[in-house]
């Protein structure tokens, strides 16, 4: 009587599968490696990106010129400085990182990880909305208000027009 089982006669295989790996000496030169950086979009690719971060720069730098339309609205200015920043980043870890050429588990690692930076900035607006509800009266004194900001406007108002009349 045999004690083999039915599952030691069988080629049955248990793990993932691999191939063997290269040797020091099969593993090709620049050449090679030049091919496979081609095959992530090539030098125009990257240049195209790289024309496309000093134009988006520029258009940060538009905010703050006498040309932005919005100058009144400083949150429209914030707004479109952040769009502006998070396709910068989004351009800098798409191609400079390598992220678009990765496989399908950027997903596992990029999704949980947004979902709890959004669910972080979530819960620290109360703390945000809320941080001059229970202050020492003596940082009460010396807190900036809304009224502060405007007399500030007045007596820079006031100091450019006595500017303007001594020269």
């Amino acid at each position: 009587m045999s004690n083999s089982g039915p599952h030691e006669s069988s080629n049955v295989t248990h793990g993932p599968k691999t191939s063997p790996g290269k040797l020091p000496e099969d593993i090709g030169s620049a050449a090679e490696d030049e091919q496979a950086h081609e095959q992530h979009g090539g030098i125009m690719q990257y240049m195209a990106v790289f024309a496309a971060l000093c134009f988006l720069t520029t258009m940060s730098f538009l905010t703050y010129s006498p040309y932005w339309p919005w100058k009144d609205e400083p949150q429209v200015g914030w707004a479109f400085m952040m769009a502006v920043s998070c396709t910068k980043a989004l351009l800098v870890v798409l191609f400079f990182m390598h992220v678009l050429w990765e496989a399908n588990w950027k997903y596992v690692l990029t999704i949980p990880a947004a979902m709890m930076a959004i669910f972080l900035a979530i819960m620290l607006i109360p703390d945000i909305g809320l941080r001059n509800r229970m202050v020492s009266q003596e940082r009460a004194l010396h807190m900036a208000r809304g009224s502060d900001v405007l007399l500030l406007e007045k007596a820079s108002s006031a100091g450019e027009v006595e500017n303007h009349e001594h020269e």
